[in-house]
Formats: C-alpha cells, sequence, structure tokens
C-alpha cells in the first residue's frame, strides 16, 4: 500500500495493484473564491499549489472516490481534466447524478458492500460538524479498504469524531487510518473536521494503528496547523502513531 498526499483531501491511494484518487481538488492556486464567513478572507482558495503536475496525478488512476461535492474535495479542475470514462464512486444517488450531469458515464454509489476489482470498499458513516451546523455541511462518508494481500485502510472523510467513528475503527479495525484533520472552521458552528483532540480520540481507540493527518493549511478556513498537531502529537507521546505529511510526501506500508 501506498498513501501519496497531493493537497488538502486530495491523495492517491495505491492499494492492490490499483490506484485510487480520492477527493481530487486539482485547481491551480488562488483560482475560486474563499470559504465566507472564516478566516483568510482576503485569500483565494487553493492556499497552495499542487506539488506536481496535474498529469502526473492522475496517470494510471484505476477509480476515483468522492466522498462529497464541496469544491475543496471536487473541483472544476478535476471534472475538466478527469477522463470522462473514469470508474468514479460516490456517497448517495444525488451526488451520483450531479457528477453524471457534468459528463461522467461510469459513476456508482459506494456501498457498504461494494467491490472493486477484487477489492473490497465499504462507505463508512461521518458528521461533517457538531450541532446545528451539520445542516449547512451536508453529507459525507468515508471508505474503508480491504483485500487479503493488503493491510486494512480507513479514509474517515470530512468528519469530526464521534460515536460512529469509533464503531467503524472497532469494526474495521483498520492499520492505517487517514484523518481530515485541519480543523476548518466558520466563524461560529465550531469543528466541521476534526482537530488534535479528535485525533488524540482516533489514537486511543486505534494505539496501534498508523494514522496520517491530510485535509491542512490548504483552503482559508482552516485553523490547526502541521506544526501545532506534530507538537501536540509530541507532548501526548504520540508522535510515532500521528504521521503528518507535507503536501507531496508519501508513505508505504
Amino acid at each position: 500500500m501506498n498513501i501519496h498526499q497531493i493537497r488538502n483531501a486530495t491523495i492517491v491511494v495505491e492499494y492492490a495493484g490499483k490506484k485510487f484518487l480520492i477527493d481530487p481538488m486539482l485547481a491551480e492556486k488562488r483560482t475560486f473564491p474563499p470559504f465566507p464567513n472564516a478566516p483568510r478572507q482576503d485569500q483565494n482558495n487553493p492556499l497552495v499549489s499542487l506539488p506536481l503536475s496535474i498529469e502526473s496525478i492522475i496517470q494510471d488512476i484505476d477509480a476515483v472516490i468522492v466522498t462529497h461535492l464541496h469544491p475543496d474535495h471536487w473541483d472544476d479542475a478535476a471534472k475538466e481534466a478527469l477522463p470522462k470514462e473514469i470508474k468514479i464512486f460516490s456517497k448517495n444517488e444525488d451526488d451520483a447524478s450531479e457528477i453524471r450531469n457534468d459528463g461522467f458515464q461510469n459513476v456508482e454509489v459506494l456501498q457498504e458492500d461494494t467491490v472493486f476489482e477484487g477489492i473490497q470498499l465499504i462507505k463508512t458513516k461521518g458528521e461533517h460538524g457538531r450541532g446545528e451546523i451539520l445542516k449547512i455541511a451536508g453529507l459525507v462518508c468515508g471508505v474503508v479498504f480491504k483485500h487479503s494481500s493488503e493491510k486494512t485502510l480507513y479514509v474517515a472523510g470530512d468528519t469530526v469524531w464521534y460515536e460512529e467513528v469509533q464503531t467503524e475503527i472497532d469494526t474495521h479495525k483498520p492499520d492505517i487510518i487517514v484523518v481530515n484533520a485541519g480543523d476548518n472552521q466558520f466563524f461560529e458552528g465550531g469543528s466541521l473536521v476534526m482537530g488534535k483532540d479528535d485525533v488524540y480520540e482516533v489514537y486511543k481507540t486505534a494505539p496501534n494503528s498508523k494514522i496520517i493527518a491530510v485535509h491542512m493549511e490548504a483552503v482559508n478556513h482552516w485553523t490547526l496547523s502541521r506544526e501545532e498537531l506534530k507538537s501536540f502529537a509530541n507532548e501526548k507521546g504520540i508522535s510515532s502513531n500521528v504521521l503528518v505529511p507535507d503536501d507531496g510526501d508519501a508513505y508505504s506500508f
């Protein structure tokens, strides 16, 4: 298994001989507006450039997984760059319909028993915030990868820590967990994705797993920096478990 951090929540996962692109935001730096009612209103998104060319990111991709349609997970640049016949998995039929409307011909709704090229893809639950903000943030999902030749991988998606994330970990016992951990927020409503305390809860539930923190410092409403998360992990004595990649970094397991 190889997990390549591209930017924000965009990762490339090589798993059981197949290559997956997850939540592609491929826009050039500063080409779409900042998320409103949030920090850094003077800075267009994305805040940083891609670490490599779009062509090299999408080369030899076997399937795309789109956990939800927010523009920092599925943007116009991705829609333009990806071949229209590529396999795409979406969280529900509403998203699938929108993706088909963009011209993609091979869109499938992710289920809890999806199989792609011999790889189990299991849709997992998530909550994109807590309380009232959920009405604005909308539905999301994550995905667990399983194959007899690989360790189990859980890509949690845009979710905070809550009981269903614990249930997914207890159920699937993932060896590798990718969490979106920029603690992104609007001025009201609290965290939309995991912050450092959420990451610590993931660690306490899965102390033998490797946790990879992504979705950091790439869009204007982030509030947790990589350095702060690294310092927190050091203080808690969990820095060997919590990996905080820079854009372009990759890990093999």
